[in-house]
């Protein structure tokens, strides 16, 4: 596809999430596919556990393509979208987007789909599924969501600048952003776990590591080692990536231990901990991993539904990287 657009395989605790919020409105339904195409989730899964075994790092990818899906427009595979020459561009041309990866592996999983029921899975149902799996493949609560998003027909850059969270954003900035979302402050607090996977390029925190804002607190001795990786103001090379935590393929609660500890990879992170809002959240957390993947869990759908199209709201595209074509 072009630019418009963990593997640990453990025990994980079965959360079954019933959320209101959203989803009857959106008319999104947990047996959506139970007749057109039963055997969906089990594919999804498979294709999932063989990426995540060829790249630990996908899952953290998969995440992420989530988010920066559902941050513009809503969770309707518009980051997908490549630039069509005509009616929209691409919104991995913002730089909001920078490192998002595995976009074409989306319709490597459509592909297997369109095998076996062909036109009935969204591309937006699918990125909602992999990153579903990908928090179980790594070790994380397995989630149950309500599925029948369609697919955008546009796609927008410049709200892609405009929404998608800069590196340096606060917990002021953040919080709105999932309670826009439905979210009340304990899954605010949450969803950031998904932190627990992957990593940041330099390039996103050498601000705060040569140039710090007052107040910004972080461990001397995890400060002199990111500037290790990070040794220059202006980085070498924006590829290079330092991980969230000390299990940056395990979904846990390290990233929760690590923040008590002054060991926040950006300054979001170090503020969770400090803040009287949400210290005592993430206090909770670290200590009560079964706690935070209640909470996750509840987040992760309230994310994953958020301004969905249905019915013909939307569209099923036969290629995720292009709107269907119409018949003049």
């Amino acid at each position: 596809m072009g630019s418009c657009s963990a593997f640990f395989l453990v025990a994980a605790l079965l959360v079954t999430v019933e959320v209101s919020i959203g989803v009857k409105e959106a008319q999104l339904a947990y047996d959506y596919y139970k007749h057109s195409c039963p055997s969906l989730e089990a594919i999804v899964k498979k294709e999932i556990l063989s990426i995540s075994f060829l790249d630990a790092s996908a899952p953290a990818a998969f995440l992420r393509l989530l988010f920066h899906d559902c941050q513009v427009q809503g969770c309707d595979a518009s980051i997908l979208l490549d630039y069509d020459g005509l009616t929209h561009d691409s919104e991995m041309v913002s730089s909001k987007n920078f490192g998002v990866r595995h976009r074409e592996k989306i319709q490597r999983i459509k592909t297997t789909l369109e095998a076996v029921c062909p036109g009935q899975v969204s591309c937006a149902d699918i990125i909602a599924l992999a990153a579903r799996e990908a928090v179980s493949v790594s070790g994380g609560p397995q989630i149950q969501i309500p599925l029948g998003r369609k697919d955008s027909t546009t796609c927008n850059h410049q709200q892609a600048n405009t929404h998608l969270p800069s590196s340096g954003i606060t917990v002021d900035q953040l919080l709105p952003i999932f309670s826009s979302k439905g979210m009340n402050l304990l899954e605010s607090v949450a969803i950031l776990g998904a932190h627990t996977l992957g990593g940041g390029h330099c390039i996103n925190i050498v601000d705060r590591l040569y140039d710090p804002h007052p107040g910004d607190e972080m461990n001397e001795g995890y400060q002199q080692l990111l500037k290790l990786a990070c040794p220059t103001r202006t980085p070498l090379t924006n590829l290079t990536v330092v991980p969230n935590d000390l299990t940056p393929v395990v979904f846990d609660n390290q990233y929760y231990r690590n923040i008590l500890m002054g060991k926040g990879l950006f300054g979001v992170d170090s503020s969770l901990s400090r803040d009287p809002r949400t210290a005592a959240i993430v206090h909770k957390f670290a200590y009560d991993k079964n706690y935070f993947f209640q909470a996750f869990s509840s987040a992760f759908v309230k994310l994953s539904s958020t301004n969905v199209l249905t019915n013909a709201k939307g569209e099923v595209r036969r290629i995720c990287n292009h709107v269907n074509k119409r018949n003049l």
